[in-house]
């Protein structure tokens, strides 16, 4: 059973993986954003194995996934946040209309 469980792990990691290399920069914000909720999904899921009472090798496991998928939530949604920031309005004089700017005189 752990051996099944360890090989979905890994062929996971692995397909994750060279599905991501493969997105082209300009689509992968995008993409981040709206899998985000699919990444909370999976915590979610992880929560619950690392929570149930099934044995050290799975709830070391669980540990495991809720640190991944918390780390792909935090992460997706900073990465968006910063792009979302690349995108935002200028104003004539040079601020973006949240106040003044750090180091600018008052």
């Amino acid at each position: 059973m752990i051996i099944t469980l360890l090989f979905v792990f890994v062929l996971a990691a692995f397909v994750g993986y060279e599905v991501i290399t493969r997105v082209p920069p300009l689509l992968h914000t995008p993409l981040m954003s709206a899998t985000n909720a699919i990444s909370g999904i999976s915590l979610v899921g992880s929560l619950v194995l690392a929570g149930a009472d099934r044995g050290t090798p799975a709830t070391i496991m669980g540990f495991i996934a809720v640190t991944a998928a918390t780390v792909n939530v935090v992460g997706g949604f900073l990465i968006t946040d910063r792009m979302l920031k690349m995108f935002r309005r200028r104003l004539p004089g040079g601020g973006d209309g949240k106040g003044p700017e750090e180091g600018a005189p008052r």
